[in-house]
């Protein structure tokens, strides 16, 4: 088993997990969860994707407001968020494009993070 089918295999654990929690707190779920386990994945991936576009809202009406091109820092947070839901997502599907693509996004939005915090540590130092 290589190590994508594992992580895999672990997402499918949590993702069973949540169907039984949802079944607890919206019993009348069971049947349809029951049937479809697959449901809370796809509702997931979906979240994750809502996640990564809202990110282009916050910079459409950052910009608007400032009157020019601007990357507020809420961008890199709900691109990490996003780009981390859809990992998840793809690491359960198996889809080697969709992972490639995501981990290197993920790492980027990690560094602009780290970027953003370091120029505030050195200007509060100064």
């Amino acid at each position: 088993m290589n190590f994508i089918s594992f992580l895999s295999t672990q997402i499918e654990k949590g993702a069973i997990f949540l169907n039984e929690l949802i079944i607890v707190i919206l019993p009348f779920m069971e049947p349809y969860l029951l049937d479809h386990p697959e449901a809370i994945m796809i509702t997931i991936g979906f979240g994750g994707q809502a996640l990564f576009a809202t990110r282009f809202i916050i910079q459409w009406i950052s910009s608007e407001n400032a009157g020019k091109s601007v990357i507020p820092i809420a961008f890199w947070y709900f691109s990490i968020s996003g780009g981390l839901v859809l990992l998840t997502y793809a690491i359960w599907r198996q889809d080697p494009v969709i992972i490639a693509g995501q981990s290197v996004g993920v790492f980027i939005y990690a560094r602009n993070l780290y970027f953003i915090y370091r120029e505030k540590k050195l200007e509060n130092n100064s």
